[in-house]
């Protein structure tokens, strides 16, 4: 009987080596004597960022400027007696999300419980600071919570449901956000006072939902076989792919009205949207094009093989592979979109760059741009980083990538 020895390559470090904190800087950081200098360097560049940040932010920074303006950053000048109705919203997305994780989720996810404390601190924040709304946080993170405990409880029967109310989250939020002619309890507000976090997100949403079938349309009229339908496409494709984004926000918001029947009006928010539509449908269906394109021909000859019609392979078949292979890339456009909202407030829209500029004319806050800004960023990353890992837990779920 012969005994199988180890090659070299198989012998494992010392236990000391491999679980302690020693052992994973030596590995990882130490490795080599170049591995030690480079991170010696970094560790130094690092160091020499942060402690001056951190000094100015602690010391030197005046935060005023956000705390006395954040209502005005997150939902513009929306009437302060309506804003129950954002809130509404704000539950029926917690609620949503939570349903969501729970039924979709196995795993414990350290992100999870970071966006789950957020809200929490934020209510016990405001309760020591002895505002009277510190209850609606901990509301907003108690249905969270209960959504993630009831999915978990009940995966399998609450999973039509809970995609039936995803789906109607945001319609149901842009229901409450505008309101309704005619009922007193929720009557309509003017989208000229919609602003800050709320309008960005608003404009970032429709330009999804809108533009993401638009350009899968798209996508197939460019590889149709119908020359009138294929010239369409590319022409529209090339001519808005060939047109900077504020040149079609300035023709929505100017040029639009020269073009209408006199007396008849377009919302200034809902042309900025079009716009984004347009713009984000072009490139969108260059994407998804990609993906159709990295599909072998024997898929479509596998289909016509068991019988499906030309629209029952397109839709079963050749368009979920498609979109699964490009997913990065249409997250990283999504990710796009939101920030590229910011370019509203060129044409006179009041998101959270039009608002900043609105809050530094207050002769009060009149130096504070660093940290208006700042703050800006702060929230912009948070949602764009949010996007990110969503997509990677898609990514790893669908195995994309792997064989």
């Amino acid at each position: 009987m012969s005994v199988l020895s180890p090659t070299h390559g198989e012998v494992l470090p010392p236990p000391t080596e491999r679980y302690t904190v020693l052992g994973w800087l030596r590995r990882n950081l130490f490795s080599t004597w170049y591995n030690g200098l480079l991170t010696l360097l970094a560790g130094g560049l690092i160091a020499w960022i942060v402690v001056p940040t951190w000094r100015w932010a602690g010391t030197e920074a005046r935060w005023n400027v956000i705390s006395d303006n954040f209502g005005l950053f997150m939902k513009g000048q929306y009437p302060l007696d309506q804003v129950w109705r954002l809130w509404l919203c704000l539950y029926l997305v917690a609620l949503s999300a939570g349903l969501m994780w729970g039924v979709f989720v196995r795993r414990r996810e350290l992100v999870g419980w970071v966006l789950l404390l957020i809200p929490v601190l934020t209510g016990v924040g405001l309760l020591l600071s002895g505002v009277r709304s510190w209850w609606q946080p901990l509301l907003m993170a108690g249905l969270g919570l209960g959504g993630v405990l009831v999915g978990r409880g009940a995966p399998t029967a609450l999973r039509r449901p809970t995609l039936f109310l995803f789906v109607l989250t945001f319609p149901l939020c842009v229901l409450f956000v505008r309101g309704l002619d005619g009922i007193a309890r929720m009557p309509r507000v003017p989208t000229n006072l919609w602003g800050g976090l709320l309008l960005a997100l608003l404009i970032t949403v429709v330009g999804i939902v809108v533009s993401f079938p638009l350009g899968v349309l798209l996508a197939f009229g460019r590889r149709s076989s119908l020359p009138v339908v294929r010239t369409l496409s590319v022409l529209y494709i090339e001519f808005i792919r060939g047109v900077p984004r504020i040149t079609l926000l300035f023709m929505g918001q100017v040029m639009l009205p020269y073009f209408l029947p006199p007396g008849l009006t377009v919302d200034r928010v809902i042309r900025a949207m079009v716009a984004v539509i347009l713009f984000s449908a072009a490139y969108m269906a260059e994407n998804v094009r990609g993906g159709l394109q990295a599909i072998p021909r024997g898929q479509y000859e596998a289909a016509s093989a068991i019988g499906l019609n030309s629209l029952q392979t397109t839709m079963f078949i050749i368009l979920p592979q498609a979109l699964r292979a490009v997913i990065p890339v249409l997250v990283g456009q999504f990710i796009g979109l939101f920030k590229d909202t910011s370019l509203v407030a060129l044409v006179g829209l009041l998101d959270l760059v039009g608002i900043a500029r609105g809050v530094l004319a207050n002769p009060a806050y009149i130096g504070r741009q660093i940290e208006v800004y700042a703050f800006i960023a702060v929230v912009y990353w948070v949602f764009s980083y949010g996007m990110a890992y969503a997509s990677h837990r898609l990514e790893k779920a669908l195995g994309v990538g792997q064989r």
